[in-house]
């Protein structure tokens, strides 16, 4: 079946209230692990990931790093106006996490009906002001302009001025454990509204023990939108628009990645797993197109044009590096759309490390094309098994 004719309402189970984890464990690496290989399930914890793993594994991590997206404003009148920043709008995210005047971005905001017109301000870091104000109505957000006192850059003022973006089915607010929490240990490139949740549970002593297996690790960068919570609303996935992500990964991460294509290819989390895959495709248009000056993703493209290549693995990735040389890059930094759901054939990861994911949601599809049916079974098993969901529960490796 193609992805486009599947029906959400076959991939959803009751999720109770209870199931849901609104505080992280007080031990990261404590958090259940449930291993699903060869259709069996065997219950342990992320401290004994290694044990699961062959020696001859090769780990990807996203390093993206959460930033405090929610900007709250109080009008004159007592209203409060929330500005949830999605996205940089007309710049790339280091011109404008290192601007020091101004900037756009693509918001949601919270209380818009309250705000028609005119600049909201607050008082920030040493008694400066940030201002905002609304510059065009997009079809599903806002375009916002910001403006402070002062020549620190945007990210000191999101530092001192946000608050930590939890998702919106954690029904608390942020406290100061979440800003640590909140972010995995290897957390380094700012640009995510939401965490990349499967690397929150690794500490250093779960890498030590990867590392005394001989077990090889490497990091993407691939920015969390909030499409993430996006809801599939429409009854087949045809009508649904999958968000877009930017990715930032190194020609390096490339070679590496090259070189261990013959080990089993672990992607931790359902980000480094879309990057991965989403290199694999731009591989294939860089050797079937080598003209083109810009590569991406786009939803459908992978199943309506790609999907019957016989590109390798090998072959793909040699492309993309060849197509990054010719370009004078020595990095790829561009957006996938690209949508992973039951027909989808894996070409680079072997195995997936995820949380568990909301009923009718396209991170639900991509475990069920990682998995097949047998989500049924797995997801089963972790609600009568006490495992906790979503972003601060518990999580699962499955081999593909």
């Amino acid at each position: 079946m193609h992805p486009k004719n599947i029906s959400i309402q076959e991939y959803t189970y009751q999720l109770p209230e209870e199931k849901i984890a609104l505080h992280p464990l007080e031990q990261r690496d404590a958090s259940k692990l449930l291993v699903f290989k060869d259709g069996a399930i065997t219950t342990s914890q992320y401290n004994q990931l290694a044990q699961f793993l062959p020696e001859k594994s090769f780990l990807v991590f996203n390093n993206t790093k959460v930033i405090n997206a929610r900007i709250l404003f109080t009008k004159p009148t007592g209203g409060i106006i929330e500005l949830f920043l999605l996205e940089p709008y007309g710049a790339d995210y280091t011109a404008t996490l290192t601007a020091t005047n101004e900037c756009k971005w693509k918001c949601l905001i919270g209380g818009a009906s309250k705000w028609k017109s005119g600049r909201l301000q607050k008082t920030i870091h040493h008694n400066q002001t940030l201002s905002a104000s609304l510059v065009e109505k997009l079809t599903d957000a806002y375009v916002v302009q910001l403006s402070w006192d002062g020549f620190i850059s945007f990210a000191e003022v999101l530092e001192d001025s946000g608050n930590i973006p939890l998702p919106p089915y954690i029904k608390r607010n942020a406290d100061e454990a979440d800003k640590e929490r909140y972010q995995t240990i290897y957390a380094q490139h700012n640009g995510s509204v939401a965490a990349p949740t499967a690397g929150l549970h690794f500490t250093p002593a779960v890498f030590d023990s990867l590392y005394a297996k001989n077990i090889s690790a490497d990091f993407v960068t691939l920015h969390v939108g909030a499409g993430t919570f996006k809801p599939v609303k429409a009854a087949t996935m045809l009508d649904h628009e999958m968000h877009a992500e930017w990715i930032d990964v190194d020609a390096a991460f490339i070679e590496n990645l090259l070189l261990h294509l013959d080990d089993t290819v672990v992607a931790v989390g359902t980000t480094s797993l879309r990057t991965m895959e989403s290199l694999y495709w731009m591989g294939v248009k860089a050797l079937l197109q080598p003209e083109l000056t810009s590569l991406t993703i786009s939803q459908w493209e992978v199943y309506d044009v790609l999907q019957h290549n016989t590109v390798t693995a090998k072959d793909a990735l040699a492309a993309l590096l060849q197509w990054l040389k010719k370009n004078n890059q020595d990095r790829l930094f561009t957006q996938t759309q690209i949508l992973i759901a039951p027909g989808y054939h894996f070409r680079i990861a072997k195995a997936i490390i995820t949380n568990f994911h909301q009923p009718q949601s396209t991170l639900l599809l991509l475990v069920a094309a990682a998995v097949g049916d047998d989500w049924k079974k797995i997801y089963g098993y972790a609600l009568e098994n006490d495992f906790r969901f979503l972003s601060y529960g518990d999580g699962s490796l499955l081999f593909i």
